[in-house]
């Protein structure tokens, strides 16, 4: 099983659109999502998601199923150290790198700060049983932190999620082990960057997922387009410059 995590183009937030590069960025990504074969795809119901996924899906001729547990993570909460009030990542790194409750993988959304939005600890469920509901259809049982696998039933199917930053990085926490607010204090997702989870089976019957990459760009460097630097808080990000094909031989 592939599982595909790809977070939306570049996001005109105050019109619910894109922006202009943003829809470059979902132009350039459609060959690329076009050529993974998926089974399914699934849309966050945030427009920036469904207008991402829409260039793929019309080369395709397919459909998304929309699914409300992979929007994002948008539940409002009080930063401890700013008195900021915005989405519930991006803390300060001398505060959260300190509270041992984020690092737990399992009761991470227990902890004062996010538990003061009631919605926060509804939606980290909603997603963990959206997910495992999804992989039952393909025989995988959640046993811990890994999946117990009927061999009845096949699973050798690429599953494909349009989603965002902090919704991709609560789903690649629960898949692979992670608390997921680690992930989204360290990981940056670039507009369009994809990231694939593969399973491994080595003891039969008993699954895991390990990811192959996380935030991959290569469809816009290979372009020339430049990554966007939305949701970073790095002044610069590497930007590749596309490499000339050897003509030698």
């Amino acid at each position: 099983m592939r599982l595909i995590f790809i977070r939306h183009a570049e996001p005109d937030y105050e019109h619910n659109t894109l922006t202009r590069k943003g829809f470059r960025e979902a132009e350039l990504l459609a060959p690329r999502a076009a050529g993974w074969n998926a089974s399914r795809y699934f849309t966050s119901p945030l427009n920036r998601a469904k207008l991402t996924a829409a260039p793929a899906l019309s080369l395709l001729g397919k459909e998304a199923e929309i699914v409300p547990w992979i929007q994002e993570f948008s539940y409002m909460v009080k930063d401890p150290v700013t008195g900021r009030v915005g989405v519930p990542w991006d803390f300060m790194p001398a505060y959260w790198t300190e509270q041992e409750e984020l690092h737990d993988r399992h009761h991470f959304y227990r902890h004062p700060v996010l538990s003061s939005n009631p919605a926060y600890e509804p939606a980290v469920i909603a997603l963990r049983k959206g997910l495992d509901g999804i992989l039952s259809g393909y025989g995988l049982t959640r046993c811990g932190d890994y999946y117990r696998h009927d061999p009845a039933v096949d699973c050798d199917v690429t599953l494909a999620f349009f989603a965002h930053l902090g919704a991709n990085c609560e789903a690649l926490g629960y898949l692979l082990g992670i608390s997921p607010l680690v992930l989204q204090q360290t990981l940056y997702l670039a507009p369009t960057s994809v990231s694939v989870l593969n399973s491994e089976e080595r003891i039969k019957g008993e699954l895991m997922f390990r990811a192959q990459f996380i935030g991959d760009t290569s469809h816009l460097t290979s372009s020339g387009e430049p990554v966007s630097m939305m949701g970073s808080f790095s002044e610069s990000i590497l930007q590749e410059t596309p490499r000339k094909k050897d003509t030698s031989l």
